[in-house]
Formats: C-alpha cells, sequence, structure tokens
C-alpha cells in the first residue's frame, strides 16, 4: 500500500507540473477568445492510464489550478473540467494492459473512445453550464469555446496521446516474452 501512495504522489507531482510547463510553453491559438490547442491533455491522458482516476483528476485540477494562477487567475469550471477529464480517462488503467507492453488496435480505439466523449462532456456541457452558473457568462460564448476546446482535445490527445501511449507500452516487458534458458 505504501508503494502505491509514493507513486500516486510522485505521478501527480510529475503531472502537474508537465502540465503547467507544456501548458505555458505550448500554446496554439485557434481563432476563438481564449481557446487554445493544449498538447498538456495528451501527457495528462498518458498519467491517467498509468496511474487511474485519482491521479488523472489531481493532475488535471492541479496543474490547470497553477496554470490560470501563473497567467491570469484560477477560471474554476474549466480547472474541475480538466480534473473530471482526467478521472474519466484514468479509469482506462483498470481496462487497457500498458504495463504488460499491450497496446492494440482495439486498445486504440477504447482510448480515443473514451478520451473522445470525456473531452466532449467536460468542455462541451460541463465547463460551460458551471461559466454560466458560477461566473454568469453568455451561453452562446461558452459553448462556443467549449466545444471547439472539447473537439480540438480530443484530438490533440487522439495523435499525442496515442503515440504516447503506443511508446510507453513498447518500452514495457510482455508477459511470457522471457524464457529460461536450459
Amino acid at each position: 500500500m505504501k508503494n502505491n501512495s509514493i507513486k500516486t504522489v510522485v505521478g501527480t507531482g510529475i503531472g502537474a507540473a508537465l502540465f503547467v510547463v507544456i501548458s505555458l510553453l505550448i500554446n496554439i491559438p485557434v481563432g476563438i477568445p481564449n481557446t487554445n490547442v493544449q498538447l498538456q491533455y495528451a501527457v495528462q491522458s498518458l498519467l491517467a492510464v498509468l496511474f487511474g482516476p485519482i491521479v488523472g483528476f489531481l493532475v488535471g485540477f492541479i496543474g490547470h489550478a497553477l496554470k490560470d494562477s501563473l497567467q491570469y487567475g484560477p477560471w474554476w469550471s474549466w480547472i474541475l473540467a480538466s480534473g473530471v477529464f482526467g478521472s474519466i480517462v484514468g479509469i482506462l488503467k483498470y481496462r487497457l494492459r500498458i504495463h504488460q507492453g499491450v497496446f492494440t488496435v482495439q486498445d486504440m480505439l477504447l482510448f480515443n473512445g473514451v478520451q473522445i466523449l470525456a473531452n466532449l462532456l467536460v468542455w462541451g456541457v460541463l465547463a460551460p453550464v458551471l461559466d454560466i452558473w458560477v461566473y454568469h457568462e453568455p451561453a452562446n460564448k461558452v459553448f462556443t469555446q467549449g466545444v471547439v476546446a472539447g473537439g480540438v482535445n480530443a484530438a490533440t490527445v487522439g495523435v499525442a496521446g496515442t503515440i504516447l501511449l503506443a511508446v510507453y507500452a513498447q518500452t514495457q516487458v510482455k508477459n511470457n516474452s522471457l524464457s529460461k534458458d536450459e
């Protein structure tokens, strides 16, 4: 149990730090105010699949809160959405066999189906609804931002996240890949 707690803390710390650094260094505008290509969600997805939904949530929540605090102040609706995205993707830890070096085409399809649904749910529904409720933002503005962000994030995670997971799987020793010399 202690080893898992240490892994959780380390995964969360490294993940939140990477989230902040990547979000500050790589920010490609897409033409909608405050909406950009965000590569940190691919890294968050990798860590969520490796460590599970709690780390996935914490990486997004802490990382996004720190990033916002360094830039313009916390925007809690989107911070929460980042965390929820990580927790949804993190459920795949229990379905994928990344640690055994297995990441098949079927696994890629499952990963992408879940991450696309998670992106559309958190950015197209959760974040805009919270923006309206908490910040009294205009619905047309926040739903436009949310749908565009969800689509861009889904595409980014679909490409970069899939590559990260495939590369990680290739670094792992597959079950039954070693044999005893006689």
